[in-house]
């Protein structure tokens, strides 16, 4: 784990945070700078900096975590619809580089997103 992680320390514990899911490979917050009405993070507990450097050997945890945001965008009640967003760099908004899926919704979407 990175001392400097934010969302690393949210998971140990030393950070609060609104924690609305955990299990033993992922972890799920309210963001606290929400873009929609439901605005939820869902974030490996294992330390992966962004999706970009993901190895085969995390399939099975980014099935997960796609999974884990469908569950939780139903369970929120988003039955009218929501977005699923993994943002990888600086240049896509990537502020926290720790991998993260961001479970939007709770209003129209506009496309294009950027």
């Amino acid at each position: 784990m990175p001392l400097d992680c934010l969302f690393c320390r949210i998971i140990a514990g030393e950070i609060p945070a609104t924690i609305v899911y955990r299990d033993n490979e992922l972890t799920a917050i309210r963001d606290i700078n929400p873009a929609a009405p439901t605005h939820l993070l869902v974030l490996p507990n294992r330390h992966i900096d962004s999706i970009s450097d993901a190895q085969a050997r995390d399939q099975a945890l980014l099935g997960a975590l796609l999974l884990a945001g469908a569950r939780l965008a139903q369970q929120a009640g988003l039955d009218g619809g929501y977005r699923l967003v993994i943002n990888t760099g600086a240049d896509a908004g990537q502020s926290v580089h720790h991998l993260h899926l961001h479970i939007l919704g709770g209003r129209a979407m506009r496309w294009p997103p950027g």
